[in-house]
C-alpha cells in the first residue's frame, strides 16, 4: 500500500491543544470491527463495552520531562537538549539544537548548575552523547528543571505536567505519553475491576521516533524506530489465563498492542520478556493475541493509523475517521478515543 492511502483531511481546529477538564470526560467512538458499525459514547461509559473475563493491558511507562535548556560554560550560549536514550548512569543520547553549538568537548550548565553536562561524542545521525554530573537523584532533578516534550502540533503551554502522564505511570523512560491511557482515572479503573475485568501492565518506553514521518511512498520500505519493552511474568500469565477462558485481550494504545504482538508466539501464548521491538504493523499483518484495541485518533499517513487499519480493516478505519471529523471529535494526544472490538 502507499503512504497516501492513509491520508485524511483534518481541520486544524480539531487538534486538541489541552486535556479534557476531566480525564474520563472525553468522547469515545465505538467501532465494531466485524460490521463497521459506529456508536458514540462518553469515555466514562467504557465499562459498558467491556465483558467479565476480559483483561485490559496498560502501559505503565512514565514520560521524562526531557526538554532541558543548557548554558555553555565558555560563552553563555543557550542550547536546547532533548533526552532520547539513557546509556548508563551518567550518559545519555540527546538531540541538541542548534547542533553546531554542541560540539564534542563543550561543557554546559543546566538548572543553574543542578546538572553539568559535557558532549563526549557526536553520532553519525547528528545526535550527541552527553555525560551528566550531579549530586542527588538525576530523575528528581529532571522533575525540577525539565519540561514535557509535547508533540509539535500542541502549541499551548501545559499547566499541569501530570496531565501528560497516565494515573498509573511508574517507570520513567518515555519521550512521549501512551496517550490512550490518559483517559483513565483511578475510580474508573476500580469500576472496571469490579466488573470482572482484570488489569495488567507492560512497559514500552515511547521514543521520539513515534513522531517520525513515513517518508517512503511504499510503506513496506519504512523502517520503524526501536523501543525498549518489558512484559512481566504476571501480565503474561494474565493474558494466557484470559485466552484460556475465551475472554478478550484488550490493548490500551498502540504501544501495548506492539508490545504484546512482539512477545506472543504464533499460537497467542505470552511469556515473560524484555527487549527491544521495531515491529511495524500495517494492513496484511495477522494479529497473534490482541482482540480489542483502545486508541486515540492518529496523524494522517502515520504508522499508528496504519496499525489501526491493520486491526479493523482499511475501509472501517477510514470511515470511522471521516465520521469523527464530521462529528467534531478532538484529535491526537489530548483528544478523544476510539474503542475497536
Amino acid at each position: 500500500m502507499k503512504k497516501s492511502d492513509f491520508y485524511y483531511d483534518l481541520p486544524e481546529e480539531l487538534i486538541a491543544q489541552h486535556p479534557a477538564e476531566r480525564r474520563d470526560g472525553s468522547r469515545l467512538l465505538y467501532l465494531d470491527k466485524q460490521t463497521g458499525g459506529i456508536t458514540h459514547k462518553m469515555f466514562s461509559g467504557i465499562t459498558d463495552l467491556l465483558k467479565t473475563g476480559d483483561c485490559l493491558i496498560l502501559n505503565n511507562t512514565r514520560v521524562l520531562p526531557a526538554r532541558l535548556y543548557a548554558t555553555a560554560e565558555d560563552n553563555g550560549g543557550v542550547v536546547e537538549f532533548l533526552l532520547l536514550n539513557q546509556i548508563n548512569g551518567t550518559d545519555w543520547e540527546i538531540l541538541a539544537g542548534p547542533g553546531k553549538k554542541a560540539k564534542k568537548g563543550r561543557q554546559f550548565l543546566l538548572g543553574g548548575g543542578l546538572l553539568r553536562a559535557e558532549i563526549i561524542d557526536v553520532l553519525d545521525s547528528g545526535n550527541r552523547i552527553a555525560r551528566f554530573s550531579y549530586e542527588g537523584g538525576f530523575f528528581g532533578i529532571l522533575d525540577q528543571i525539565g519540561e514535557m516534550p509535547l508533540p509539535h502540533y500542541i502549541k499551548e503551554k501545559l499547566e499541569d505536567k501530570e496531565r501528560y502522564q497516565t494515573v498509573y505511570s511508574r517507570l520513567p523512560g518515555s519521550a512521549a505519553a501512551p496517550t490512550a491511557g490518559l483517559h483513565f482515572t483511578p475510580e474508573l479503573l476500580d469500576s472496571i475491576r469490579q466488573a470482572g475485568v482484570e488489569t495488567g501492565f507492560v512497559t514500552l518506553h515511547v521514543g521520539l521516533g513515534t513522531f517520525r514521518p513515513v517518508k517512503s511512498e511504499n510503506i513496506e520500505d519504512h523502517r520503524m524506530h526501536s523501543e525498549h519493552y518489558i512484559l512481566p511474568r504476571e501480565t503474561a500469565e494474565m493474558i494466557n489465563r484470559t485466552k484460556q477462558r475465551k475472554g478478550r485481550v484488550i490493548a490500551v494504545g498502540t504501544t501495548c498492542c506492539r508490545t504484546i504482538e512482539t512477545v506472543c508466539s504464533v499460537n497467542g501464548q505470552a511469556c515473560e520478556s524484555e527487549g527491544w521491538t521495531d515491529i511495524f504493523i500495517y494492513p496484511g499483518y495477522r494479529f497473534r493475541c490482541v482482540d480489542a484495541l483502545l486508541t486515540n485518533f492518529h496523524l494522517p499517513e502515520s504508522t499508528l493509523i496504519m496499525l489501526v487499519c491493520a486491526f479493523c480493516g482499511y475501509d472501517n478505519t477510514m470511515n470511522a475517521y471521516k465520521t469523527a471529523v464530521k462529528e467534531k471529535y478532538r484529535f491526537f494526544s489530548f483528544g478523544d478515543a476510539m474503542f475497536i472490538a
